[in-house]
């Protein structure tokens, strides 16, 4: 695979009709409406050095698009923003005052519209809406690309359209033997016994824990059964139920109406769907026997995140679901190195860091993982040095790349009283340098193993009263800016824009030091930011505004990634400019600005001191 990134060639000129139909609001109006707004486009050109308003004069006639060309505008001879091509100007024509001077730096090519038409066209409650709503919303907006039927089926549609028939049930008080004969006779693989709270019987259930325990047919069926059932509301989403279907390994999940069961949706059901679809991809891990079935994992993946992000799902949805099938691979590794070894000496964790840790990985990326065990002896030390090999090796064969930071279990592995007494040194007499580094372990979640790690959540919890950490948190997380320059212009840098480093990287450690100032347990970034904001670390439209940017920028990057992986290329965090339509290069700008504003806020909030 080839490590060039090769930029599409830059799309030919539009026509004015065109560029209005490709510019929001103007693709939000209806046919005829548009033909209007279409029909009376009138074209300025307007020479550098040009002002076309001056603050405090006349009110524009118009609504101006500019087509080419820069534009300052000036307050006292101040310059308070610049327009490029895309942006709008002559807002007095609704207002009636001009306040600020607008200046043309190079030369100006803009499409007017004139007052009349304009009024009219704010008709259109989409189109008004653009001119009226704030940051959050543009950005929630946002297209993340053409959705198809990549899944035989709409993942964004409630979980009751899979429904085809009531739930099936039974008195509680019945034997094994009339549950099977129910399952039978109603050709369905669960049977829902009404009890309180209410039970659920699988066919797996009869296999495992009646026949291969030699149980008779007379046994009680609710002592075979599973309660408190998981249930979704009817309303949830079809990946939703994808997603508690892989976090809870089950295959069976009643649907709840109005406090009622209606009906159980089934893996059966969702695989119907797919063809390179999450529930497949968690089943072959489920089968999997040996480690020569690894090497297909990473291709598996791949195939089942371009299905996804064709289907339209967001990419933090994406996400979600990759993690839970890595977790799932994880514990049947964990399962396969206990096989090799013997029974563990004592408890243990193992822990995933990083984009992992954050329920936020998509394709592949390096390993970040850590072993955490309950003994300090000899023995446990040799056992899980063992156990960390095996995994780590596994994974490797499975796609999952070793650190080049050597953040994998190999090396960070040990008794809790040894994290514990790190950690404790991380919050509690924390060095700069120390801080940024280990930076990653405060992402930490166990996807294997049996250990409590309260302890350690117990020194996370601590942390919103430790100053000098945080402070060194936030430097962490301001040390990326997003690329910005003077004016809010957007910086390109050899063709294109750096989204991990402008924007996803920034967002992802100002939540981890907000998420630690309000003692938050969870490690997602969006669940950081809301949670954040219910505590009062920040208000709720920054936190709000910061998520839609984050989604925005996972969703961009996730595209690009897959149409390089498409082309044979490697993936990166890197998008060329000329791969962007002019929405959303509107909206990426729109996106940096609003994790700009939140750095600043933050260096101000933790008192950092930057180099």
């Amino acid at each position: 695979m080839a490590s060039s990134s090769v930029a599409p060639p830059p799309p030919p000129p539009l026509d004015p009709r065109s560029f209005l139909r490709q510019t929001p609001p103007f693709d939000q109006l209806p046919p005829d409406a548009f033909e209007e707004a279409a029909a009376a486009l009138e074209i300025a050109y307007h020479p550098a050095g040009t002002t076309v308003l001056t603050a405090d004069g006349l009110p524009s006639e118009a609504l101006h698009l500019v087509r080419k060309g820069i534009v300052r505008l000036e307050r006292e001879g101040e310059t308070a923003l610049v327009l490029e091509e895309g942006d709008f100007f002559g807002f007095s024509v609704l207002t009636g005052r001009v306040v600020f001077d607008v200046v043309v730096e190079e030369d100006l090519l803009a499409y007017r519209i004139p007052e009349k038409v304009f009024r009219g066209l704010l008709q259109h409650a989409p189109f008004a809406r653009f001119f009226t709503q704030g940051l959050t919303e543009r950005l929630r907006s946002a297209p993340a690309g053409p959705a198809d039927t990549a899944l035989g089926g709409d993942v964004l549609s409630p979980v009751s359209g899979l429904l085809e028939r009531a739930a099936v049930t039974l008195r509680c008080d019945a034997t094994v033997g009339e549950a099977a004969r129910m399952m039978r006779e109603e050709r369905v693989s669960s049977v829902i016994l009404r009890c309180t709270p209410p039970a659920i019987v699988t066919d797996r259930d009869l296999r495992n824990r009646v026949l291969a325990e030699g149980a008779g047919p007379q046994t009680p069926v609710l002592s075979v059964a599973t309660r408190p059932l998981r249930t979704i509301p009817h309303t949830t989403p079809v990946y939703g139920a994808l997603q508690a279907m892989l976090q809870h390994g089950i295959h069976h999940l009643p649907v709840e109406r109005d406090g009622e069961i209606v009906g159980v949706v089934t893996s059966t059901d969702l695989l119907r769907l797919q063809s390179h679809g999450p529930l497949l991809a968690f089943k072959k891990v489920e089968k999997m026997r040996g480690r020569d079935s690894l090497a297909s994992y990473g291709r598996d993946l791949s195939r089942m995140v371009a299905t996804l992000s064709r289907s339209g799902l967001p990419a933090t949805q994406v996400a979600r679901l990759v993690s839970h099938l890595n977790d799932a691979l994880a514990r049947r590794l964990l399962a396969w190195a206990e096989r090799d070894l013997g029974a563990p000496p004592c408890p243990y964790a193992f822990l995933v860091f990083g984009s992992e840790g954050r329920f936020e990985q998509t394709l592949l990326t390096d390993q970040d993982n850590a072993l955490v065990h309950a003994d300090d002896g000899p023995e446990a030390a040799r056992y899980f040095s063992a156990l960390a090999e095996k995994v780590v090796a596994d994974l490797v064969a499975a796609g999952f790349p070793p650190c080049p930071g050597g953040y994998m279990a190999t090396k960070w592995n040990g008794p809790l009283s040894a994290w514990t007494e790190r950690f404790a040194g991380w919050i509690e007499t924390p060095q700069a340098e120390a801080v940024l580094a280990a930076a990653i372990f405060f992402d930490f979640r166990s996807v294997g193993g049996t250990l409590d790690l309260t302890p350690l959540h117990d020194l996370l919890a601590s942390a919103h009263d430790r100053a000098p950490f945080l402070s060194h948190m936030a430097r962490a997380a301001v040390g990326f800016r997003p690329p910005l320059g003077a004016f809010r212009r957007l910086e390109v840098e050899d063709g294109g824009v750096d989204l991990k480093k402008g924007g996803i990287a920034p967002v992802q450690g100002l939540a981890r030091v907000w998420g630690l100032d309000a003692g938050l347990t969870t490690t997602e970034t969006v669940g950081r930011l809301h949670g954040a904001a219910a505590a009062g670390i920040l208000d709720r439209t920054t936190a709000e505004g910061l998520a839609e940017a984050y989604q925005f920028l996972l969703g961009l990057r996730l595209r690009e990634q897959l149409r390089a992986l498409s082309e044979d290329r490697l993936p990166g965090n890197r998008v060329p400019i000329e791969a962007l339509g002019q929405t959303e290069r509107r909206h990426l700008k729109e996106a940096f600005l609003a994790v700009r504003d939140a750095q600043k806020w933050a260096i101000e909030r933790y008192r950092v001191v930057l180099a």
